[in-house]
C-alpha cells in the first residue's frame, strides 16, 4: 500500500513514528472527451482572455478574488513561508472524545495508519488504550499545506485517522430553503411508515452493496470493445524541420517572385516615361 506521508502521532509526551495511507479509492469510470469527427482527445489549455493567448505555469501567480475583479496577489515565498511553518509532521491529539458525539455531516476522507520503524510497542499502547476506555482521539494535521481537524479511532485492528471539517466549513442547516416546520400527519400513515421501516431494517453488511451504474457502464464498455465499436483517435499531423524548411522555402520563393515582379513592372514604368521625354 502507497506510503503518501510520513511523521508521528503524540499525545501527551508519547510519541509514536506512524505512516499514513489512503484507505478509500474512488472507482468512477473516467470518461474522456473526444473530437466527434476525429475521435481524437480535446486537449484544455490556460488561455488568458484578455490578451488572448495560451499562458504558461511560468506565467502564472496566486490572487485571492476579495471582491469582483479584485485580486490581492500572494507570490510563492509567502506561501512557502506559511507552509513551512504549519507543515509540522505529527498528528497532534488535543482531545479524547466519544465516537457519537460526532455527527457524521462532520467527516471528509479516510487513512489507514501503520507503524513507523520502531512504533509498533507505542502503536499497540495507543489502540488498546482507545480499545478499552471506547474514546478517539481528537488531533489536528496539516496536509499538502491545509490543516486538518481529524480523528484517530481502530477500524478492526488498525488505527485509522479521519479528517474533519471545522465546524465553519459546515454550512448552516437553517439556510436549507423549504424545509417544512411542521406537517399534518395522521396516526395511521406514521405506523404505516414505521412498519415499513421496521420490514427494511438488517444488520449492515457494506458487502452485499454494489455501484450498479457503474457495473453496467462496464458492461456496456466490454460489449463495444467485442463487438469492436471502437474509435482511434488520430494522430496529429508532426512538422519536422524538412516540412517546415521546405514551407519557408516556398514562402520565401513566394516574396521573391512578388518582389521580381514588382522591379518589372517599376522599370517598365521608368522605361516608358523616359522614352516619352526623349520623344518630346
Amino acid at each position: 500500500m502507497h506510503t503518501m506521508w510520513k511523521g508521528t502521532i503524540s499525545f501527551g509526551l508519547v510519541n509514536i513514528p506512524i505512516k499514513l495511507h489512503s484507505a478509500t479509492e474512488n472507482k468512477d469510470i473516467k470518461l474522456r472527451n473526444l473530437h466527434k469527427e476525429c475521435q481524437s482527445p480535446v486537449k484544455y489549455e490556460k488561455v488568458c482572455p484578455v490578451c488572448e493567448k495560451e499562458v504558461g505555469n511560468d506565467d502564472i501567480v496566486k490572487g485571492f478574488e476579495y471582491t469582483k475583479n479584485k485580486f490581492v496577489i500572494l507570490e510563492e515565498e509567502d506561501l512557502e513561508a506559511i507552509k513551512e511553518e504549519k507543515e509540522d509532521k505529527s498528528v497532534d491529539i488535543v482531545d479524547f472524545v466519544k465516537l457519537e458525539e460526532i455527527d457524521p455531516i462532520y467527516f471528509d476522507r479516510s487513512y489507514y495508519l501503520s507503524p513507523n520503524d520502531g512504533g509498533a510497542k507505542a502503536y499497540g499502547l495507543l489502540r488498546k488504550a482507545l480499545e478499552e476506555t471506547g474514546k478517539i482521539g481528537l488531533a489536528k494535521i496539516t496536509i499538502r499545506s491545509k490543516e486538518h481537524l481529524a480523528v484517530v479511532r481502530i477500524y478492526k485492528n488498525t488505527l485509522v485517522m479521519e479528517t474533519i471539517y471545522f465546524p465553519d466549513e459546515v454550512r448552516d442547516f437553517q439556510e436549507v430553503p423549504n424545509v417544512p416546520e411542521e406537517t399534518n400527519i395522521v396516526e395511521k400513515e406514521i405506523e404505516t411508515a414505521k412498519l415499513l421501516i421496521d420490514q427494511l431494517t438488517t444488520t449492515f453488511e457494506p458487502e452485499k452493496y454494489h455501484d450498479d451504474y457503474r457495473t453496467a457502464l462496464l458492461e456496456l464498455i466490454e460489449q463495444k470493445k467485442n463487438g469492436e465499436e471502437i474509435a482511434t483517435a488520430q494522430e496529429p499531423a508532426k512538422k519536422d524541420n524538412v516540412t517546415d524548411l521546405m514551407e519557408a522555402l516556398e514562402k520565401s520563393l513566394n516574396k521573391t517572385k512578388k518582389q521580381k515582379k514588382s522591379t518589372k513592372r517599376k522599370k517598365s514604368t521608368k522605361k516608358t516615361t523616359s522614352q516619352k521625354a526623349k520623344a518630346n
